[in-house]
């Protein structure tokens, strides 16, 4: 018979499991990446998403999933808006200006050097270092232009692909990674315009 000790460990354990950000901790360990991102957005009243990636190249979709997803689940929120960057995200510059975020989240899959599906947030002083994926213009020059013109926090979430081959589908591992993001992105976006 269970003591008294586990029981109450075994009734956190159910309750935390209806939670997203704890589904996260459970499965694949990027809880502390997640609290990151909710204390990087907890002031934000306007947020802009912008995926990146082509979908023609297996794991490399991975920022575009999250922004398309994102795009369909958070429709209402007025002070949010995804971009769908693809494989040219510097096309899509005039139209985050004219949004005005106060933070700018920017998916992308990138070489982190981890097993696949790897989440990570990306220090800005940082992307310069890291292995982004197939779009023509570098990630740093496209923030380097940004920030000529508009005052905002840019956030950078980088996903370990396992294949960028031509044709082929997204890897199981990405897959789980994009809904575990995205989960947890809306999660967080929806408790900063409810309040809690």
């Amino acid at each position: 018979m269970p003591n008294r000790k586990s029981q109450l460990k075994n009734k956190a354990l159910r309750h935390e499991s209806r939670n997203p950000l704890n589904k996260i901790k459970a499965e694949s360990r990027p809880l502390k990446i997640i609290f990151e991102l909710k204390d990087k957005l907890k002031n934000a009243s306007r947020v802009a998403l912008l995926g990146i990636g082509s979908e023609l190249r297996a794991d490399d979709a991975s920022g575009m999933l999250v922004a398309q997803r994102l795009e369909k689940d958070l429709c209402a929120d007025k002070n949010f808006k995804c971009f769908l960057g693809g494989a040219s995200p510097e096309n899509f510059t005039g139209a985050i200006k004219g949004f005005k975020p106060q933070h700018l989240l920017i998916i992308d899959s990138a070489d982190l050097g981890k097993k696949p599906g790897t989440v990570q947030l990306i220090n800005e002083e940082d992307i310069a270092g890291v292995s982004f994926s197939t779009h023509r213009l570098p990630t740093k020059i496209l923030v380097d232009y940004l920030k000529t013109s508009m005052k905002c926090e840019f956030v950078f979430i980088g996903i370990q692909p396992k294949t960028l081959k031509f044709g082929e589908s997204v890897s199981k591992e990405v897959l789980k990674a994009v809904d575990l993001i995205s989960d947890s992105i809306q999660e967080i976006l929806k408790s900063r315009v409810a309040g809690y």
